[in-house]
């Protein structure tokens, strides 16, 4: 095996890794609410939802992997600018998971991009076109998810008035348990594909792959597809345990019939940006319904999480984008130093990385947080209410 390859060898194992952090880092999208209302056990969500976050493989295409791939142009896509991509991306997902702040994988990876495509080859280096359709995804997401949030709470309270349900009512948790299986599989299909993208646009460049006959599809490898849906099942699987507290617990309180309203919108937005190959934030989707879906059922929000969950939305492209030239920039040393150095940033972070993961609560500290079965069945008067409506028997 010869350098060249196995540096591409190196680099796809590193986009592997990132499916893994972004697979825990955003496993709350769909585990939060069930845990938070007992409509799952702790224990079981991450399964429920690592499940169909693979299940996606055998029905979803390649659009989102495709904008991806294209974000930054092919002469300069080589192995030292998807290298520093990823680092900053994994670097990015490990620190905000640390903190339990949920924030977004997607964006992390295309700052990533961008920042050390910049660094390659300037401005010029970066399909902008890719890029403004992932930043209409920043905006458009938690908007359309917020706002179908709030129309599926009152959805929900005329569902109540009808047929006098309570808000823990068993049929609340059902359509939770259905609603959470689409939002892992929208996150499985949305998510790994932008690790498929990152791929391809690694092969692309070192001309282990090529586009379609039309000229503008990059040609997917099958085995790209099932690893990357592989890892990022793999790492909802492990949980990511400080994310689903926050997304679950600190945001607002949630009850089965909001949990409910709460994920109808996440997969909502989630599926439709899929459908347009725009590759959308899972995160922000999914939390901004969980506090429109607060907001609506009378529980408020924590603004003060919200506050600065926003701010890490803000910094997200920025921050990663600059992480990724200076990582690229260590590629440009002298061939030896560039090496030392670089394996002292890898050993320095995948330390720290380790421990911390050995030092992070679990299930168990989580499903200790939540409201008793009692609690979350006192009812609530909500502040926004169709005429009529009340918690019933």
């Amino acid at each position: 095996m010869d350098i060249a390859l196995a540096g591409v060898v190196a680099v796809v194992v590193a986009a592997l890794v990132f499916d893994f952090t972004n697979g825990f880092h955003d496993a709350a999208n769909s585990v939060g609410t069930v845990v938070a209302t007992r409509a799952l056990p702790a224990r079981w969500a991450p399964l429920f939802s690592a499940v169909f976050n693979f299940v996606a493989y055998f029905f979803v295409g390649t659009a989102v992997a495709n904008t991806i791939a294209k974000t930054v142009k092919v002469p300069y896509a080589g192995v030292a600018v998807v290298f520093a991509a990823l680092l900053a991306a994994i670097m990015w997902n490990y620190v905000t998971w640390r903190l339990g702040m949920p924030s977004s994988s997607s964006h992390a990876v295309i700052g990533g991009l961008v920042g050390a495509g910049i660094a390659a080859g300037g401005l010029e280096a970066i399909s902008w076109q890719s890029v403004t359709k992932a930043a209409v995804g920043i905006v458009a997401s938690p908007l359309v998810a917020i706002v179908i949030a709030f129309a599926a709470m009152y959805v929900v309270f005329g569902i109540q008035r009808v047929f006098r349900l309570r808000d823990e009512h068993p049929v609340f948790k059902g359509l939770q348990l259905v609603s959470a299986a689409a939002i892992s599989f929208g996150h499985g299909a949305n998510d790994a594909q932008k690790t498929m993208g990152v791929i391809a646009a690694l092969l692309l460049g070192s001309g282990h792959t090529a586009l379609a006959a039309d000229g503008k599809t990059v040609l997917v490898p099958e085995w790209v597809a099932l690893s990357s849906y592989s890892a990022i099942a793999v790492g909802t699987l492990w949980g990511g345990w400080k994310i689903i507290e926050t997304m679950g617990l600190r945001l607002t309180t949630l009850h089965a019939h909001s949990g409910a309203a709460a994920n109808i919108g996440a997969a909502t937005a989630i599926f439709g940006a899929t459908s347009l190959g725009v590759p959308v934030s899972t995160t922000h989707a999914a939390a901004s319904s969980v506090v429109g879906a607060g907001i609506s059922s009378g529980r408020g929000a924590n603004w003060r999480v919200v506050g600065t969950m926003t701010i890490s939305w803000a910094v997200t492209i920025p921050a990663s984008a600059l992480v990724a030239s200076g990582l690229f920039e260590l590629t440009r040393l002298p061939t030896v130093l560039a090496w030392v150095t670089i394996a002292g940033v890898l050993g320095a972070f995948g330390s720290w990385a380790v421990a911390a993961m050995a030092h992070t609560i679990h299930a168990a500290d989580v499903e200790a947080e939540i409201p008793s079965p009692a609690e979350l069945d006192e009812p609530v008067e909500p502040h926004f209410q169709l005429s009529g409506h009340g918690p019933v028997d």
